[in-house]
């Protein structure tokens, strides 16, 4: 991920949660590397995080990082962010589907439309089997009703 990408994210992020809750959000942002890299000893990436946040700051967004994640999300549940922007799909799932499986819903920001979907995937493996829980798709389909007035144009 470039720090252009995570300025564009951090811009996308900050529309269409303000669009959906009236104020923007507070990012706290994912780094990469164990211990956030540790100044270049586990790997620079977070260099490259850092310039995109530096960007998305100067133009109003309210971002800070990047973090290390296993503190990272400790954080936003007490309360520190609305948001954790994340490096890859696995960094950000696992703690949102062991404190929530059941009430997490994938949003896709930036689309004209509303879509969401379960978190935890298709689920092919169990399809017939008259063993799926229904409780992850009804969540979904009540948070886009609730949330449905601010995607109409």
């Amino acid at each position: 991920m470039s720090g252009d990408d995570v300025a564009a994210l951090a811009r996308l992020t900050t529309r269409e949660y303000a669009r959906l809750y009236g104020a923007p959000p507070r990012i706290g942002v994912a780094a990469l590397n164990p211990h956030a890299g540790e100044g270049g000893r586990f790997g620079d990436e977070e260099r490259e995080i850092r310039r995109g946040i530096e960007a998305a700051r100067k133009e109003g967004v309210a971002i800070s990082g990047p973090f290390p994640a296993d503190t990272l999300f400790r954080a936003a549940l007490r309360g520190k962010y609305d948001v954790v922007m994340a490096m890859y799909h696995d960094q950000a799932l696992i703690p949102i589907k062991t404190l929530a499986f059941e009430q997490s819903v994938n949003v896709t920001f930036g689309l004209p439309y509303l879509r969401v979907s379960v978190d935890h995937g298709t689920a092919f493996d169990i399809a017939g089997k008259g063993v799926a829980d229904a409780a992850p798709m009804r969540y979904a389909i009540e948070w886009a009703a609730r949330h449905a007035e601010a995607f109409r144009t």
